[in-house]
């Protein structure tokens, strides 16, 4: 099998065209997250059943070729804990991947761990070993050593036999339909977020104030224009605890800015006029166009959260017994929206845990628990599973 690494984009348009030509390939990216506005790809490695190749992006004057092919629908892009590559194709390309595949997903419905790590799953699905000595290496610093490379390459070179062999676990058990439903839908929920706008993510905003609210969006919004201009990260130009702060006191002067801990670093010192400018602008909206009032998503009684543990027992156990991890299935957050959804009879959206293939596999059980028309008990200690559910005569 061919090993080396691309510099030519000449060379890089040769790839897409026979990777075109394979119908399936192999994609895993290095990259650098912690110095710039977006992460910086050092390296791209790709595997077919011919080639294992690397393409350097910083000698590469375009992408545009990869990216077209990851985003159209007849070649299966196989990846392994693919959010970062999905990002990259969002974020270059504007456009989402249609026929993508993620082996850690995949395994996640063929066992009870969840994420698992791509050292673990070669060897738990091929039996083999992988280096993972070069964890710490700057993939932005030139040149890369030939070990560098050669362990870049092993995380593209093992993916298609491991497709090959949960492809035909999951079809044999029923469950490939589930596993392309969930690449999807991962690929989807990955676009939706590009899509969010950045106040929306900035931690504990959902319980301020409106006239706060107005404040946290419009430093926000500053912020990720500061960013971007300056290439460096949100957070290196304002944390979000630092700025949630802002956003309650509401200083007047860079003084009184400056009575928040950690203010008075260079990094932060050097803007605060222009946060102080921000703040007051947002303050002289008039109270009639102040933004509505956020809930928080985890804002949940405690009736709701007690009721979801409850629930989460049932979840567990079934997913013991068709031996699939409850992780992947459904967070703590799903449960208590699932409860909530019942429990209050609003027709919207059906839950996450009641949609798709997880309704399919798991939401007469979880409609029968919340109806009271389930009961379990304690099983006897041989049983595959920890409790005994049975239904209500």
């Amino acid at each position: 099998m061919e090993t080396q690494i691309l510099t030519y984009h000449e060379d890089v348009l040769e790839l897409c065209e026979h990777i075109r030509k394979s119908g399936i390939v192999a994609f895993d990216s290095e990259f650098v997250s912690d110095i710039s506005y977006r992460p910086e790809l050092g390296l791209l490695q790709f595997a077919t059943p011919e080639r294992c190749v690397a393409v350097d992006p910083l000698a590469v004057s375009t992408l545009t070729s990869w990216w077209d092919i990851m985003a159209d629908d007849s070649t299966t892009v196989i990846v392994h804990g693919g959010q970062a590559e999905i990002k990259f194709c969002v974020q270059m390309s504007g456009q989402v991947p249609r026929k993508l595949v993620d082996v850690q997903v995949a395994e996640g419905l063929r066992g009870r761990s969840y994420p698992l790590s791509y050292t673990a799953i070669v060897e738990r699905v091929l039996g083999k070993r992988v280096a993972s000595n070069q964890t710490r290496t700057d993939w932005l610093r030139r040149p890369l050593s030939p070990e560098q490379i050669q362990y870049a390459l092993e995380d593209a070179a093992f993916l298609p036999e491991i497709w090959a062999r949960q492809s035909k676990s999951l079809e044999a058990c029923g469950r490939l339909q589930w596993a392309h439903a969930e690449f999807d839908r991962m690929c989807q929920d990955i676009f939706e977020e590009e899509r969010t706008p950045p106040w929306e993510r900035v931690s504990g905003i959902h319980k301020l104030p409106r006239r706060e609210l107005l404040v946290a969006q419009r430093l926000a919004k500053w912020r990720e224009e500061e960013a971007a201009f300056r290439n460096r990260p949100p957070r290196r130009i304002l944390r979000d605890d630092l700025l949630i702060d802002l956003a309650k006191r509401r200083p007047k002067t860079v003084q009184q800015a400056l009575a928040t801990r950690d203010l008075n670093r260079p990094e932060y010192k050097k803007r605060l006029d222009d946060v102080v400018a921000v703040i007051e602008e947002a303050c002289q909206v008039s109270d009639d166009l102040l933004p509505p009032r956020l809930r928080s998503r985890d804002e949940f009684s405690s009736d709701e959260q007690v009721i979801s543990r409850l629930v989460g027992l049932a979840l567990g156990n079934v997913c013991a017994e068709l031996d699939i991890a409850q992780s992947l299935v459904g967070t703590n957050r799903d449960l208590t929206e699932l409860v909530r959804a019942v429990r209050s009879g609003e027709k919207t959206d059906p839950p996450r845990l009641l949609d798709g293939w997880r309704g399919d596999a798991f939401g007469d059980l979880l409609r029968s628990v919340l109806n009271g028309k389930m009961r379990f008990r304690v099983a006897p200690a041989n049983s595959s599973t920890p409790l005994i559910f049975e239904q209500q005569e």
